[in-house]
């Protein structure tokens, strides 16, 4: 399958308000908390993702994205305040408003985003080199479409642990944006709801023709968005 999102007639999928706060932290291990304060505001702390639609609290493949990204940037303990300046300095010096989103963060903005960041700051060069790598680790599991803007993701499954395989794989132009088994068009969701009903592992792994261990994380993934609900 290729990475390139069809041309569609009506909004771009990767906008579209698809997924809940609790669906995204649990997806992308991310604590809803944290989800929440950066999507909503939290007292003098403002938003940093912008919604598709500000009247309804449903986050896009985009979002998820941008989610994705920002854990990478938060494990350093870096403040949203500093991290919104910086996403600020880099939109203006790209020219685009969703940095995070674009394959000109992955190139070269990244680097750009953290020496404005350790300008804030007073990061050491070792700090920021540090950042870089944490953020390159998270910035490979997206691909881009020819627009350059991000139309597949392998998040991580395990929260800290970065050499995650890409098992699952969000892709706004399969199964309705649904998290999905990776190199398939089968939804996670569809995998629990069987396995909850049942049938085995081996079973699903034969009848879907794919590996028992893409069959253990769908189900995983599944329990643990359930359980966080």
């Amino acid at each position: 399958m290729g990475n390139v999102i069809p041309i569609h007639s009506g909004p771009d999928p990767r906008e579209l308000p698809n997924y809940s706060l609790s669906e995204a932290a649990a997806y992308l291990c991310i604590p809803r908390s944290t989800v929440s304060t950066w999507v909503r505001g939290q007292g003098r702390c403002k938003t940093v993702i912008a919604l598709p639609d500000p009247h309804r609290t449903r986050l896009s493949f985009l979002n998820l994205v941008e989610l994705h990204v920002l854990s990478a940037i938060r494990e350093h303990g870096h403040s949203m305040p500093n991290v919104r300046r910086a996403l600020a300095y880099l939109e203006k010096k790209l020219g685009v408003k969703r940095p995070l989103c674009t394959q000109q963060f992955y190139s070269d903005g990244v680097g750009l985003f953290i020496e404005h960041l350790g300008t804030l700051i007073d990061t050491s060069r070792g700090g920021q080199t540090a950042i870089r790598e944490a953020v390159q680790a998270y910035l490979t599991r997206i691909e881009y479409g020819q627009d350059g803007i991000a139309s597949r993701l392998y998040p991580f499954t395990r929260r800290g642990a970065t050499d995650d395989p890409r098992s699952v794989m969000f892709d706004p132009a399969i199964s309705f944006g649904r998290l999905v088994i990776a190199d398939t068009g089968i939804p996670t969701e569809e995998v629990a709801d069987r396995y909850r009903a049942g049938e085995t592992t081996e079973e699903l792994a034969k009848d879907f023709r794919v590996s028992r261990e893409k069959i253990d994380e769908a189900i995983r993934c599944e329990l643990h968005r359930t359980k966080a609900a």
